[in-house]
């Protein structure tokens, strides 16, 4: 999951993930030995939907992430930064709503849904506390966000196995399986700058969001931070 932004402009973000929206899908569930599909399931039942609530799901790729939601009966939004993540979403699954859009400045009226989660993606944006700001905006009073997004792992081994295997074996498994394989070589410096857990929650608070909670995936290789709007 090439969430990356590493001081690179939205446009050339965007033009990095249209490039590798073919095989976006397979290349992240090879690289994550298939522990991303168990990664949205958590994060669905974080979101808890219900039929009739409106859910804004954040780069929303190719709606993979989107169409439990819709499943369960909610109306869900994805909402995406590049046109061809949303081009590729769009003939797999036609039948939602894919809407492009800048997390920093969302095309959504204030307190249009009930939940907003993104996955994988706040490390992709060039303002993140920004982006947490207009999640708050656009969710109603009492509403749910959820952020799954790569951490620290908590069990020092796993940490040093884990940042090896980010700097040595992704790169190779990158070339052999993606479409356009650069554009996860930033993945591992971007997983190593980005906050661990509690500095995390402390940037959730701090963009106006209550009752900051995180939990531990896989070790604490991703993190599932969950809060609520005042």
């Amino acid at each position: 999951m090439p969430r990356a932004s590493l001081d690179k402009r939205p446009d050339e973000v965007a033009a990095m993930f249209d490039a590798v929206a073919a095989r976006y899908d397979l290349t992240n569930d090879v690289l994550s030995a298939f522990q991303d599909r168990r990664w949205r399931r958590a994060v669905v039942r974080a979101v808890a939907a219900r039929r009739g609530d409106r859910v804004l799901d954040l780069a929303a790729g190719t709606g993979t992430s989107s169409q439990p939601f819709a499943d369960l009966g909610a109306t869900v939004v994805p909402c995406d930064l590049s046109l061809g993540m949303l081009a590729v979403g769009k003939r797999a699954r036609p039948g939602l709503p894919f809407t492009a859009g800048d997390a920093t400045r969302l095309p959504f009226a204030d307190e249009a849904f009930d939940a907003v989660t993104m996955s994988f993606g706040l490390r992709n944006v060039v303002d993140p506390a920004a982006a947490l700001t207009e999640m708050a905006r656009v969710t109603r009073p009492g509403g749910r966000l959820v952020i799954c997004e790569f951490s620290q792992p908590t069990f020092p081994p796993l940490r040093t196995v884990y940042v090896e295997y980010l700097m040595r074996l992704l790169p190779p498994v990158a070339r052999a399986v993606s479409s356009s394989p650069d554009a996860y070589v930033y993945l591992a410096e971007s997983i190593r700058a980005w906050p661990d857990q509690p500095r995390l929650a402390h940037r959730i608070s701090a963009a106006g969001w209550d009752r900051v909670h995180w939990q531990n995936l896989s070790g604490g290789i991703v993190a599932l931070h969950t809060a609520r709007r005042p």
